[in-house]
């Protein structure tokens, strides 16, 4: 604490990030990166576009790849906002399209920087709880709201709302922004960029961190109606005229250049998700089900933390969250084939020890 801290800085309870860890030979499955390098396609590009112009400002609107971007989703580049990872564009949505004295509405089990940036902010919030089964509900989102946000799939649940439940949603909340997070729709959900030409108010935020590859360079982006996006802008050219470099353009515009190596590391993750899922049922766990790259499990007999400091023994480093309805499951991100294998193994060796 310091006596020159701000009131807001001494109020804050900041996010806390998947732990990056510097130990030997280890299976990281705890920060659902993907398993696979980005596109040799996007190497190649960021290494030509590593020369003497780097002395220059980037473009501050990055119109090459938000063209690309829109032409992808059969959008008009005036309908997409670009930013340093969809943590970044996360932030400029709260501040520039939320009501802030009436509650934004989350649920209770979720991406936790959503709390955070309504700490940062001074934005009302409320938090809607999941079902029993963890499933989001939209009905219970027909309330009082300055605004509606979650994840689809949600993180760290990997349940996915399907787009009919979220056009129901939009059709009748009607007076605010409604912002459909969607970091690990590419691994098997249905995204609701299809409908942004029809409902003014939705909002559709994604990162190139997951299914590209691509959590080392930062890019993210929104796609909504036109007079969302001159918002973001407005905030965004009051805090950083500059926010993607030249680099980071290269790589994205080069990684939705590459569409069969996206399908094929997609199809690969998810086929992975799919074996891991059916061997860690067999060994009793409770998994739910995902259409993320990631899975979340629990065991009726071991606690999750003990299931977590034994497979960190072993060298594989897995995320659990110590909060209220989920202390007992373990959320493991995808890896390889042989990483999962791995994990099996191990798993198999601390519950049916010999």
């Amino acid at each position: 604490m310091s006596k020159y801290w701000s009131e807001v800085v001494h109020k804050l309870n900041p996010y806390t990030p998947g732990e990056q860890p510097k130990m030997a030979r280890l299976i990281k499955l705890n920060t659902n990166e993907n398993p696979y390098p980005p596109s040799p396609r996007v190497l190649a590009a960021i290494q030509q576009a590593t020369n003497a112009d780097l002395r220059l400002y980037p473009d501050p609107g990055s119109e090459h790849l938000r063209s690309v971007i829109a032409n992808y989703h059969d959008l008009q580049a005036n309908q997409v906002f670009v930013g340093n990872s969809s943590d970044e564009v996360l932030a400029h949505v709260f501040q520039a399209l939320l009501k802030h004295q009436r509650p934004l509405l989350f649920p209770d089990i979720s991406y936790s920087f959503y709390p955070v940036y309504c700490g940062l902010y001074e934005i009302a919030h409320r938090s809607v709880p999941l079902d029993a089964e963890f499933q989001l509900n939209v009905e219970d989102y027909l309330q009082e709201n300055g605004g509606i946000i979650f994840a689809n799939p949600n993180a760290p649940t990997g349940c996915a709302v399907p787009l009919e439940k979220i056009e129901f949603l939009l059709q009748h909340n009607s007076d605010s922004v409604v912002v459909i997070d969607e970091a690990y729709v590419d691994f098997g959900g249905e995204t609701a960029i299809a409908l942004i030409d029809r409902y003014p108010n939705l909002l559709v935020v994604h990162t190139l961190s997951k299914s590209r590859s691509l959590a080392g360079l930062r890019v993210g982006f929104a796609a909504g109606h036109a007079d969302l996006i001159a918002g973001l802008n407005r905030v965004k050219n009051s805090f950083n005229a500059y926010p993607l470099d030249r680099l980071a353009v290269a790589g994205a515009i080069a990684a939705f250049e590459d569409q069969d190596y996206f399908l094929q590391t997609c199809q690969a993750v998810m086929a992975t998700r799919d074996r891991l899922a059916t061997d860690m049922r067999d060994l009793g766990f409770e998994v739910l089900p995902s259409a993320t790259n990631f899975i979340f499990a629990r065991h009726p007999r071991f606690a999750a933390e003990e299931i977590a400091m034994n497979l960190r023994q072993s060298g594989i480093i897995v995320r659990h969250f110590k909060l209220p309805r989920i202390n007992e499951f373990l959320r493991i991100s995808i890896g390889t084939d042989e990483e999962s294998a791995s994990l099996v193994s191990a798993l198999k060796l601390l519950l049916h020890p010999a």
